[in-house]
């Protein structure tokens, strides 16, 4: 077959009558209203889409899925994705489409493919993807031998626009699909032409000798929609309105300069395994390999098949540089073409980006630009900024969040929600470089077309919150495309046990997913109940085996750290632990533990007992579970007169002073603190202390938590070695607060606490920790001999018997009615979480994509997922300005304008520096009451944003409350008295 031939030369020599060849050429596929000015005949997209899907076969799709579409296809893989990429708009040869365009429509009218009257109804129209599957499917039952082979392959065209209909929606109209001889000939031509356009002899010669499991069909559909959305572009692929200039190989000449031009490539592209097992440890990340490091690279060697990892080691351990070692390992073993690492918030997930840049660059300098991070404030990050933006590079290899100036405070944006935060959100055309980008196009500068909606896991390395996985496992609409992106990679999941119940459901159904595709996945923690990794290991091999009940029991593990593997062969499921103990990389060292009964939200008595802790020296960390409560021993030091360095760090501080201050903190009591470690020295902090904070407190003040978050914020006590500390301080100390004796000797815990964790899991930690400090008296501890903790080594002990069915907690404190009520709580989250999961439990075996979106894309919007994978009532975030007499002025002073006008990047910059989530008590009043300023319409970052402007005093009322900024208390709202 010449591929230079016209369809129109393709159809004469197919033995197409004259009259059916000149229909054919008049059906429309992209209206010239809009495509940029020009029609686009159907014909010539399906060739534009088989001919991107054909670059993506060379440059984008990984090892791995070329060599299951070379399985189904009988060798012939490149040709199929490109024909089955291709034919997914084949339903567009109907007059319900046909008809949708007066001006396109009138050459097919006059050509002799009529039509009646058509629903006019939006509800009733029928669409164009599900026609194309009414088209498809009788033929592919007939030609291709029945109803297996066409019964995954239909619903990969019916579902192209989002959603996968059940059989049953494919009923149309009267009239709709087209009627008589002259509609079935047009397409059954339509059908043909391409596909003998594209490679095949005809569509029987297309049958696939096998089919692609669920989850790589989901895959498959999530890249079908990628190249239809590149072939979409009319800046790239002008319009051709004459048949006669539509070739398949004029198609694949548009289709390679267009990937040329929007910079599109994927990763590593056929990774070469490492010389030695331990040189992605040793040579690419320039580490001496520890024990546990090592332990899980050899996993990732040993690994027959792809599977799941799960990492427990203690804090500290260096988890993540290890994870990225056996992600380069499983890459190269396994044909995937990049990594996806997702970690708990997006405050954690800038400094990460950091950290894969660095690697990424090892492999090849011009990855770096692959690298994508993924949260709505990345362009606040100086790395991102530099890379994608063209603007200078930061100095030194350091974070790129700072304190240099206020281009850093993406990092530490408030993460209620760990917002994913997509430009979509605001409305944005992200998928072009900033207009005030320095310098001109290079043939290794980013791709922007990855920036669009829903495309950013499409990038082939990314660093993002868990959000992304999670909602890769929503039933929502373009759901495959998330799922596309992380089926070529490696996906790596940092502080897995941060994802509570809710999450959970969510995460396990991405496991489920990810473990059918043959995805590996590498799950990080230091504080993992054994229950989680059992539930992990369940869900991962249920994939593996296509059924919805696999249960394969996790041995226990020899020691901590430890690393758990699960996969399958041959249809059995394997689940192996380390036999042996793994040594940590440091000692355990005793901490004790002693209470401060204290309940009172002012929190005099703990600022009290801070203050005497440090009058001789040392530096304190306090960790609260309240911003009210932080905020209030924080006045109470510095109004007492504290002499030394006093910082209070809570999530409703604006985004600039939440990034000096924690560069601050990090700079004074990091890892690289030195001499330059104050002598004496509090950090009052909410939660936001718990993970990824690498600082050293010499003693440690917390609220009660559950006792594996406790576990995390003990794990910022005596953190780092070489440390110089008073001899008070030698023994790490913790003193545990917000918990009073009640009746009976039950304890009574802080309100805030109570609502966030649940009284079962607070009861449990108190009942931990009076084994190790104590009883809890009015006082505080009991007695002078309590044999406190041993830290890292009883770690893993005590969050198994946290979370354990054995009961713990002395006899009065009513453990037995706690749980009924947390159960009963968790059962109901479960459920609610069912509603948004991407497949029901009773369909999982379920072998195509037919009807899995059986009740609709559920979340209403992209703004709601946040709000959908983390079960909270829907937060808003505010940018905070200040009015002045004549006009408006950022949180820092710089002056806006009259209407709040903002002239350029630096200043959009320093006003952003302002944005504070609001709680979500203050949702409904935020959305009613706030909006933006009248001068933040022409700009992109700023015209969706809602504005918390505030008085020349510095308050506002907002709704029944008096919200107010003070630069170093933060966000403070008290309720108005009326």
């Amino acid at each position: 077959m010449d591929r230079e031939a016209s369809v129109v030369e393709l159809m004469k020599a197919m033995g197409l009558s004259p009259e059916a060849v000149e229909r054919v050429s008049r059906l429309w596929g992209k209206s010239a209203a809009r495509n940029g000015g020009r029609t686009h005949l159907l014909l010539g997209h399906l060739l534009d889409t088989a001919a991107v899907a054909g670059v993506m076969w060379d440059w984008y799709v990984s090892a791995a899925l070329r060599r299951r579409l070379d399985e189904i296809s009988g060798g012939r893989g490149r040709l199929w994705f490109m024909w089955v990429c291709g034919i997914h708009d084949c339903g567009k040869a109907c007059p319900a489409f046909q008809a949708m365009d007066a001006v396109e429509a009138a050459p097919v009218l006059a050509a002799g493919l009529t039509w009646g009257r058509l629903p006019a109804d939006r509800r009733r129209r029928w669409r164009h993807d599900v026609a194309g599957a009414v088209l498809l499917k009788p033929r592919l039952v007939a030609e291709w031998g029945g109803e297996e082979a066409a019964g995954w392959v239909w619903p990969l065209v019916a579902g192209h626009h989002g959603t996968f209909p059940s059989a049953v929606a494919l009923s149309p109209p009267r009239g709709a699909q087209g009627r008589g001889a002259a509609w079935e000939e047009a397409q059954r031509a339509v059908v043909d032409v391409f596909t003998r356009a594209v490679g095949f002899e005809d569509l029987a010669d297309a049958r696939p000798v096998g089919s692609l499991r669920k989850a790589e069909q989901l895959a498959l559909s999530g890249l079908i929609v990628m190249a239809d959305w590149i072939a979409s572009d009319s800046s790239q692929f002008p319009g051709l309105a004459e048949a006669g200039l539509i070739s398949f190989a004029q198609a694949r000449r548009r289709a390679e300069a267009a990937w040329e031009r929007l910079r599109l490539r994927g990763g590593w592209r056929d990774l070469a395994l490492p010389e030695n097992p331990l040189d992605p440890l040793a040579r690419r990340l320039g580490v001496q390999p520890r024990a546990s490091q090592r332990e899980l690279v050899e996993r990732a060697w040993s690994m027959p098949v792809p599977g799941l990892l799960v990492v427990e080691a203690p804090m500290g351990e260096g988890k993540t540089k290890a994870a990225l070692a056996a992600a380069e390992v499983l890459a190269a073993r396994f044909g995937l073409d990049g990594v996806f690492v997702a970690m708990p918030t997006q405050a954690t997930s800038d400094p990460m980006y950091e950290q894969v840049l660095r690697w990424v660059r090892t492999f090849d300098p011009e990855l770096e630009s692959q690298v994508a991070l993924l949260h709505g404030r990345r362009r606040f990050n100086t790395w991102w900024r530099a890379i994608w933006d063209g603007k200078p590079y930061p100095d030194g290899e350091g974070c790129g969040c700072g304190d240099e100036g206020h281009h850093g405070v993406a990092a530490m944006i408030d993460d209620d929600f760990g917002a994913i935060d997509e430009d979509a959100e605001y409305g944005m055309a992200s998928a072009g470089p900033s207009a005030d980008r320095d310098g001109g196009p290079g043939v290794d500068g980013p791709a922007y077309w990855f920036l669009g909606d829903k495309r950013g896991l499409l990038t082939a390395f990314a660093v993002g919150t868990v959000d992304h996985l999670l909602h890769a496992a929503t039933r929502t609409r373009h759901v495959m495309l998330r799922f596309a992106g992380l089926a070529g990679k490696v996906v790596v999941v940092d502080e897995v046990h941060a994802a509570d119940v809710y999450m959970r459901q969510f995460l396990v159904e991405a496991l489920r997913w990810l473990g059918q595709a043959g995805v590996p996945v590498v799950l990080l923690s230091a504080t993992l109940p054994p229950v989680q990794r059992q539930l992990f290991v369940d869900a991962y091999l249920s994939g593996v085996v296509g059924a919805a009940d696999v249960h394969q029991g996790v041995p226990e593990p020899a020691g901590y750290p430890c690393v758990t593997v699960a996969y399958g062969v041959g249809g059995r499921v394997v689940a192996e632990t380390s036999r042996e103990a793994v040594g940590s990389w440091r000692e355990s060292v005793p901490v004790r533990l002693e209470w401060l009964p204290d309940v009172d939200v002012a929190g005099a008595r703990v600022a009290a007992a801070v203050r005497e802790a440090v009058a001789g020296g040392g530096v304190a960390l306090v960790v609260v579970n309240q911003v009210d409560r932080a905020q209030a021993i924080y006045r109470e030091l510095r109004d007492g007169g504290f002499d030394g360095v006093l910082h209070l760090l809570h999530a409703r501080l604006c985004a600039a002073h939440r990034a000096d201050r924690t560069a601050q903190c990090l700079r004074l009591m990091g890892p690289q603190a030195g001499d330059d470690r104050p002598e004496r020295m509090v950090v009052v902090a909410t939660q936001l202390a718990e993970q990824s904070f690498d600082v050293d407190a010499d003693v440690l003040f917390t609220d009660l938590a559950p006792t594996d978050l406790l576990l995390q914020r003990i794990g910022r006590l005596h953190r780092h070695g070489g440390v110089l500390r008073r001899v008070a301080h030698r023994v790490p100390r913790v003193v545990v607060t917000g918990v009073v004796p009640g009746r009976d000797g039950r304890p009574r815990f802080l309100r805030a606490s109570e609502l966030i964790y649940g009284e079962w899991s607070l009861l449990r930690a108190a009942a931990l920790v009076t084994e190790a400090a104590g009883a809890l008296t009015a006082v505080g501890a009991g007695g002078p001999a309590a044999p406190g903790w041993s830290i890292p080594a009883d770690v893993p002990d005590l969050v198994a018997r946290a979370y354990g069915d054995t009961g713990i907690c002395p006899v009065g404190w009513n453990e037995a009615g706690a749980w009924e009520q947390w159960q009963a709580k968790e059962r109901a989250r479960e459920e609610r979480a069912e509603e948004f999961l991407l497949c029901r439990r009773r369909e999982w075996a379920f072998p195509t994509l037919e009807g899995l979106h059986y009740a609709g894309s559920r979340a209403a919007s992209e703004e709601q997922l946040d709000a959908v994978v983390r079960d909270g009532d829907p937060s808003v975030e505010v940018v905070v300005v200040r009015r002045t007499s004549g006009g408006y002025r950022a949180v820092d002073g710089t002056w806006l304008g009259v209407h709040g006008e903002v002239d350029d990047d630096e200043v959009t910059d320093r006003l952003m520096g302002g944005t504070v989530r609001l709680p979500s008590r203050l949702t409904a009043a935020a959305r009613a009451e706030l909006g933006p300023l009248p001068g933040w319409a022409g700009r992109p970052w700023l015209r969706y944003r809602s504005a918390l402007v505030l008085g020349e005093d510095g308050a506002r009322l907002l709704g029944a409350d008096r919200v107010s900024y003070q630069d170093v208390l933060g966000l403070v709202i008290e309720r108005e008295t009326r």
